[in-house]
């Protein structure tokens, strides 16, 4: 009885991630991933704008210039992003053409740059800003895009090969 109590526990199958939960950690890991390498960009000189401007609005002090404000910031976008993952994940999902994540990338680029530029004191008017702020992060929002819409919309895919494959196992 042992024997076969443990042949069942092997043959049993781990119960995949549901799709929201799926959803929430790709936007936070993509805001993390692309916010750090955002961060690196600006250590580098690619760009003028680091991930420590979602705190400017709000925070007052010399903290945020420090490691912890960087820290902070970090992690502040990636929850922001999990937002951004869910609004692709209601609307996009079910196209599954890197394209489309890539547009929304740019679509948040446009978003942040032009009508959420006044938040942001420390962003320059669009106008104002260099050539490699600019192209630096145009690509780094077009990545994140395509990272999160793809990763999206290949679960989705998947999820429904598998619902499909146990139908015709049932049948």
């Amino acid at each position: 009885m042992g024997e076969e109590h443990q042949e069942l526990e092997q043959n049993e199958r781990e119960k995949p991630m549901s799709l929201m939960n799926m959803t929430v950690l790709t936007g936070f890991i993509g805001g993390i991933l692309w916010s750090s390498l955002g961060y690196l960009c600006y250590v580098l000189n690619f760009t003028e704008i680091g991930p420590r401007v979602i705190l400017d609005p709000w925070t007052i002090g010399e903290w945020k210039d420090s490691w912890l404000g960087i820290v902070i910031a970090i992690v502040l976008i990636g929850v922001i992003s999990i937002g951004a993952a869910l609004i692709y994940y209601v609307a996009l999902r079910k196209f599954t053409s890197m394209w489309f994540g890539a547009a929304y990338g740019v679509g948040i680029y446009l978003l942040v740059f032009f009508i959420l530029n006044p938040i942001f004191p420390s962003i320059a008017p669009f106008t104002e800003l260099s050539r490699n702020t600019i192209i630096t992060s145009f690509c780094l929002y077009l990545l994140y895009g395509i990272f999160v819409g793809y990763s999206i919309s290949y679960e989705t895919s998947e999820l429904k090969k598998q619902k499909k494959m146990e139908k015709e196992a049932q049948t």
